[in-house]
């Protein structure tokens, strides 16, 4: 089975194409930028890009969104993250959340995919902490920062294996549910 990922982020792509192919989805990427809504409202900015991609592609297609949740910001950045990384970084995101009493951080990936008639949302999460400094590699954004429960290194020091747990998996593997159901 094929299907097509419009992202212009070639990490996400790489993780997706990683996940998929333990499937035997051939992964087809569409990479370019599709402008976002500023909205910390997930749900709204994906169906705003599986339209915006739909109109671009014509074909059945996923799109995705992955936000971090600061327990100390009430949640914040959310929907919003990708804004707020842009403008802080690594070492600032680390000086001052890294540092707080509460460290406390959920990171949560939504798919939305397109089948062409209908708009369908697969959301997972995992839960972690901020670590005081980043660690690892930090050419996937917030991955050198982000410490999952239950473990000592980020994701970043994780490198592969981060794809066996991470919320993207849990996310993709909904979707894989979901396909594999239709195609029963």
């Amino acid at each position: 089975m094929e299907i097509r990922f419009v992202s212009n982020n070639q990490e996400k792509i790489k993780e997706a194409t990683n996940i998929l192919a333990k499937e035997n989805i051939n992964l087809i990427p569409y990479n370019f930028k599709l402008d976002e809504l500023q909205t910390d409202d997930t749900e709204k900015l994906l169906r705003d890009k599986v339209h915006k991609a739909f109109k671009k592609v014509g074909r059945p297609l996923i799109v995705e969104h992955t936000g971090l949740y600061i327990e100390s910001l009430n949640g914040f950045p959310g929907g919003l993250t990708q804004i707020f990384w842009d403008t802080i970084q690594a070492d600032n995101f680390s000086a001052i959340f890294g540092t707080l009493a509460n460290t406390f951080i959920e990171a949560k990936t939504t798919i939305g995919y397109c089948d062409g008639k209908k708009i369908y949302f697969f959301t997972a999460s995992i839960q972690g902490n901020i670590a005081k400094e980043p660690k690892g590699n930090r050419n996937f954004q917030w991955d050198c920062i982000f410490i999952p429960q239950g473990y000592s290194e980020t994701f970043a020091e994780m490198g592969i294996k981060k794809n066996e747990i991470s919320m993207r998996k849990k996310a993709f593997d909904k979707f894989i549910q979901h396909i594999k159901e239709q195609t029963i």
